[in-house]
């Protein structure tokens, strides 16, 4: 299992381990903001995967991997986390998040799939900031389990790992 710290000093796990690079990444579903499913597109793919909106630095994650993805050809950012679609609609279309899609958890395995589910902690239940990226078949480029979850991630390595 990974881990991350918390603000209060607290180390928390996950229930795994990212997928390993190199390796297929699992198929996955989540729930768009319109409640339509969010499946990997079939394309490059980078998953920010996140605790929730409601954080300054999720939101901030969001921002910034909405202005990446306007440059990048061929690829597709998903902004994952267990926030529920209306919040998340309601966080897009205040924010005008347009280059990005957001998919929740709330009714998927995604979190056990890709081991960020925080098992314990006072966030337990919730993602462990994250980045995953994958080439058009699913193969794995690139994973981050961000050490701190009040920082952001490594953006220009996950842009890097995309070529």
């Amino acid at each position: 299992m990974a881990t991350t710290e918390l603000r209060n000093g607290t180390t928390v796990h996950t229930v795994g381990e990212l997928p390993p690079v190199g390796s297929r990444a699992p198929e996955f579903t989540l729930t768009g903001q319109d409640l339509s499913d969010v499946t990997r597109p079939g394309r490059r793919t980078v998953l920010n995967i996140f605790p929730s909106l409601d954080t300054a630095t999720c939101a901030t994650s969001v921002r910034r991997f909405n202005e990446i993805a306007a440059g990048l050809p061929d690829t597709t950012v998903v902004c994952a986390s267990m926030d529920l679609p209306y919040a998340m609609r309601r966080f897009c279309t205040t924010e005008g998040i347009e280059n990005v899609v957001v998919g929740s958890g709330f009714r998927s395995t995604f979190g056990e799939d890709y081991g960020v589910l925080m098992t314990d902690g006072v966030m337990r239940g919730l993602y462990a900031r994250s980045v995953v990226v994958l080439d058009a078949e699913g193969t794995v480029l690139h994973t981050e389990v961000v050490p701190f979850i009040g920082d952001e991630p490594d953006y220009d390595a996950a842009v890097a790992a995309l070529g």
